[in-house]
């Protein structure tokens, strides 16, 4: 047991520190390969990992690659620039519709996708609107917060879903109506938290006169029209997967291949650096990052974590959830939610209460914005701000995180409790 907790904390560390640029599929792989040879994982545990983590992965990256030839005609800029006129230059209704932006963003493309892709765009326009250093800071930083709190509501909407709906085959459709109600009461909660926090920071009026039209933003006009067509046919075909038990990454990198050579025939992308943009380290990351976690398997840490989520039921149903989903989130915050995903999974599993995973997955989706190093979309949203000249340190971000993470991931856990 001892020795699955080293190797998975030198993983970790080398994950989240990233020593000299070192990718995380390349750290987790490394973690894999250690585990493997110290006997704390088996070849046949490898096999069970990938035929676990295949379908998430990919879809996962197809995802993302959509996202980015969306990014390429126009798409978000679009949207963003949409937003922001809406608001008639009132900064409060601005921050509103940008959260909105967010959390559709987050639903549809995932939340990394939306840290990847959005959060450079809006920074670009405050930069250009000439807001001042605090009022960045808010959009920012409730921009952030949206994209994880608001990626509940579909199977797609987060590598975490993707791989706990594989796990436990729930379907499509069955995942959509059960997580409706908790991500519509914490996208609601998520934005009164956030303003409630953040309102003394948000100027009364902004100037957007200096803003160009939303129109300008669109690269090309027939693959932009295209594209809400294509996204619809997208959501009707997730749609018919699930009743036919087809694996999602089928429609989502299928899709994003299909619509990449659409793209490409109306010369609206370059496909080869598109192709080779897109996260590919995420594929090494899960099933070595899976290996790992399920050397902590095990060891006997999930067997623990059963016995906990058992006498959390033994309680009642309202104990269980808020146990479960809290008991995820603050495992998240202090080791990254994929882990987290990962160990609980298998916990709830053994414990055989499989409705928990929904409050696992909201767990998992809303503890990392305790801390900066609790999902990959934060680490990547931070790293995307630096690379932008904006640095926002661990106390700033925790002592935002901290206060507004718990009320929300209540409310949201409570859509599970009574449900319409």
């Amino acid at each position: 047991m001892l020795l699955a907790i080293g190797i998975f904390i030198l993983t970790l560390i080398l994950v989240i520190w990233q020593p000299r640029g070192l990718p995380i599929g390349t750290s987790a792989m490394m973690g894999a390969t250690v585990a493997l040879a110290f006997g704390v994982v088996t070849l046949t545990d490898v096999w069970s990992v990938t035929a676990i983590v295949w379908d998430a992965t990919l879809a996962f990256i197809g995802i993302i690659l959509l996202s980015m030839v969306l990014d390429e005609i126009g798409f978000f800029e679009w949207s963003a620039l949409k937003m922001a006129r809406l608001s008639g230059g009132n900064g409060h209704w601005m921050f509103v519709y940008i959260l909105i932006l967010g959390a559709l963003v987050s639903a549809l493309f995932a939340n990394d996708g939306a840290a990847l892709i959005l959060t450079p765009i809006v920074l670009a326009k405050m930069k250009h609107l000439k807001m001042n250093p605090i009022a960045m800071f808010a959009f920012l930083m409730a921009g952030g917060f949206i994209g994880d709190s608001a990626s509940n509501p579909l199977v797609i909407s987060n590598l975490t879903n993707i791989v706990t709906a594989g796990y436990f085959h729930i379907g499509f459709w069955e995942y959509a109506k059960t997580m409706f109600l908790p991500n519509l009461l914490s996208i609601i909660a998520s934005i009164a938290v956030l303003w409630i926090y953040f309102r003394k920071d948000i100027p009364m009026q902004i100037d957007i006169s200096q803003l160009a039209s939303p129109e300008s933003a669109i690269k090309s006009e027939i693959m932009f029209h295209l594209s809400w067509w294509f996204l619809a046919l997208l959501m009707v075909g997730y749609f018919i997967g699930d009743h036919y038990h087809l694996p999602v990454a089928v429609f989502a990198l299928g899709g994003a291949l299909i619509f990449l050579a659409i793209a490409t025939y109306f010369k609206a992308t370059k496909p080869i650096m598109t192709i080779k943009a897109a996260p590919w380290q995420v594929v090494w990351f899960s099933i070595g990052l899976y290996v790992v976690v399920y050397g902590l398997k095990n060891g006997g840490l999930t067997t623990y974590l059963a016995g906990v989520i058992t006498h959390l039921h033994s309680m009642g149903n309202v104990v269980a959830v808020i146990g479960t989903g809290f008991l995820s989130a603050i495992l998240s915050s202090v080791m990254n939610n994929m882990p987290t995903i990962m160990i609980m999974d298998i916990a709830i599993a053994e414990a055989g209460n499989h409705s928990l995973a929904y409050a696992n997955i909201i767990g998992c989706n809303l503890g990392p914005k305790m801390t900066p190093i609790g999902s990959l979309a934060t680490l990547l949203w931070l790293h995307v701000l630096r690379q932008k000249g904006v640095t926002i340190t661990w106390g700033e971000y925790m002592k935002v995180g901290l206060v507004i993470t718990p009320p929300v991931l209540l409310v949201a856990l409570m859509g599970l409790i009574f449900p319409f």
